[in-house]
């Protein structure tokens, strides 16, 4: 039982750089428990190629976008099942502040090709409160996140390359040839744990802060499903009436139960969008892998080369992931360096700081 790589999580980033792994031709061992209120599973699955409050292009959107809906599409000709989905996104103006702040930044921008439309009066749609307007961002659109997990988790169990099992790290050795884990033993390991990381002893010092989010389903009528809303929250049309509004953000309290001031803060910001009349249908929590400087994290290890991570994307992955999978692979099968953006080495100085407090060999 030998493999040239085993890749620790099946999440949004495990399972892409899987994926793409054994479409390099790399033989690949995944070893998850599935969990159902995970991250991955929990999240909306957005893309947007605007950022927020800033109205400024998605961090390397250019070459994330292309590569994640070729990815994309390519899956779902694979299991023939829609999975991506491409809608708009209208980001309603808060204030006429925020529209001036817009119509500021958006003249001396060079990034039409994402914009559909900007109003400065509301669209009069009765179901939508915009009284300053907003902006109609194109090449937007969700994944059907939790969806396209279980057919890859499906498809590499039928093949044997699932171990459906927690990772044991008291099980793993490192060899000179690589590692070995119980009788399996590969030329690397991939850690794409999520927020567990911080309960690695290879990774622990890695900057990455446990974030909950909360997400809310609710079944409403007569909302108009053609887009997605944006204003301190999404709202995501997922079909039959059904809308997931999200997410959240807390960082004092890194666990996954839903909590009543969640929903409420979550309800509260659906209100400023619209005044109809909805029933909470489900209510979930997960725990994003974020980072203090917003980009992922991705190398090797800096003692242990056959030691790597693969994580950290945060509420960006699903635009991320696929471009990034693609870099990373190539780079730990070719020896090269990954882009020092994302490069775990921008953080080695915790890593030294972190032996020397915990008294280890570096």
């Amino acid at each position: 039982m030998k493999y040239d790589f085993i890749v620790v999580g099946h999440g949004l980033a495990g399972a892409i750089l899987a994926h793409t792994l054994r479409r390099q031709g790399r033989s690949v061992l995944v070893i998850d428990k599935p969990k159902p209120d995970s991250a991955s599973n929990v999240a909306a699955g957005l893309v947007n190629p605007v950022a927020g409050k800033r109205f400024a292009k998605s961090w390397r959107v250019d070459e994330f976008l292309p590569a994640a809906d070729t990815f994309y599409k390519a899956l779902e000709a694979h299991f023939g099942q829609e999975l991506y989905i491409h809608k708009p996104i209208y980001k309603i103006f808060s204030s006429i502040e925020e529209q001036n702040t817009w119509m500021a930044k958006s003249a001396g921008s060079n990034w039409s090709e994402y914009i559909l439309g900007t109003y400065t009066q509301s669209l009069a749609q009765p179901t939508i409160q915009d009284p300053y307007g907003g902006i109609m961002i194109g090449r937007g659109g969700y994944l059907l996140v939790s969806e396209m997990l279980q057919l890859l988790a499906a498809e590499l169990l039928a093949a044997g390359l699932l171990l459906p099992e927690r990772f044991d790290m008291a099980q793993l050795q490192l060899t000179d040839e690589g590692v070995q884990y119980k009788n399996i033993t590969a030329s690397q390991l991939v850690f794409c744990e999520g927020y567990q990381v911080v309960h690695n002893p290879y990774f622990a010092w890695l900057p990455l802060q446990p974030t909950k989010g909360e997400v809310l389903e609710v079944q409403t009528q007569n909302f108009n499903p053609e887009c997605i809303y944006n204003k301190a929250v999404y709202v995501v049309p997922v079909g039959a009436g059904l809308f997931r509004i999200g997410a959240t953000y807390n960082w004092r309290t890194p666990d996954e139960q839903p909590t009543r001031e969640g929903e409420q803060e979550l309800t509260e910001r659906f209100s400023q969008i619209t005044s109809q009349s909805y029933t909470v249908a489900s209510h979930k929590a997960g725990i994003r892998p974020a980072v203090r400087d917003r980009r992922p994290l991705a190398g090797r290890h800096p003692r242990y080369a056959q030691l790597s991570v693969f994580n950290g994307m945060g509420s960006k992955g699903v635009l991320m992931a696929p471009y990034l999978a693609e870099h990373v692979a190539t780079a730990l099968t070719s020896g090269a360096d990954v882009m020092p953006e994302v490069n775990i080495s921008r953080y080695f100085s915790l890593y030294y700081d972190y032996i020397n407090h915990q008294n280890l060999q570096p």
